[in-house]
């Protein structure tokens, strides 16, 4: 099973985000409505050690629009990680024809947050047919109910969490202008993300930061200017990656 991960020293987190009881409610009334699909998951054992390492795995949190996703492609080019975007793991599931497709696809055009259990699945599978043994969780944990499901089913925690802060008015206009067809890329999908996104999310930095496992990267700049910040993490980390 794997371990349970130590951090190396972290910066404190000052987030602008919230927190409302009004969110969790609606979260919490959507996760009962698809909890018959969730139930027909098949339980999901812990993942092994490979090759006698132990997997290397962080989250890369922010909201939609934050650039987090771009800037886990120049990670995974200058760190050598596997990439594992929960979106995309969830949308790929969406247009499959799978029993859990037409689930998947009522969740996110209406903005919200797909059972943690179907996530975990699907990231978990991922990680056991990947050879690689460092991982960029991309947009997972969001909810500290995702996060203790996570934690629950892989028996691990995060080495690394990185956040990437980056204004609303910032996010909606990246969203709008990527024009990639996505069917949560409209205006008003995008405000009721990040609304979710707002009153779900910070629980789970909190709970990261206490443990100093949280870097804050401002993500307002270039794309190379940004991944400055982001650079110096992975350095810290190298020894890490490099156990046997």
């Amino acid at each position: 099973m794997w371990r349970k991960v130590t951090s190396t020293s972290f910066s404190s987190l000052k987030s602008s985000l919230f927190f409302t009881r009004l969110h969790l409610q609606q979260a919490s009334k959507h996760n009962a409505a698809s909890a018959s699909a969730v139930s027909r998951f098949a339980t999901i054992a812990p993942l092994q050690e490979k090759d006698g390492r132990c997997p290397f795995i962080t989250f890369v949190l922010g909201g939609p629009g934050s650039g987090k996703g771009t800037q886990c492609i120049k990670i995974v080019e200058t760190f050598g990680f596997k990439h594992l975007s929960a979106g995309d793991l969830l949308r790929r599931e969406m247009v499959s024809n799978s029993e859990y497709g037409s689930m998947i696809l009522n969740t996110i055009k209406e903005g919200r947050i797909v059972p943690s259990e179907v996530t975990v699945k699907l990231i978990l599978k991922e990680m056991e047919s990947s050879d690689n043994h460092k991982f960029l969780i991309d947009g997972f944990p969001r909810s500290e109910e995702n996060r203790i499901a996570f934690e629950k089913i892989s028996g691990a925690e995060p080495d690394v969490v990185l956040f990437f802060d980056c204004p609303e008015d910032e996010m909606v206009k990246r969203v709008l202008s990527r024009n990639q067809g996505r069917i949560d890329d409209n205006i008003d999908t995008i405000k009721k993300r990040l609304k979710v996104f707002e009153a779900l999310n910070l629980p789970v930095i909190d709970y990261y930061a206490k443990k100093g496992k949280v870097h804050r990267i401002n993500a307002v700049g270039t794309v190379d200017e940004i991944f400055e910040q982001v650079k110096p993490v992975f350095k810290a980390c190298e020894k890490a990656f490099n156990r046997s």
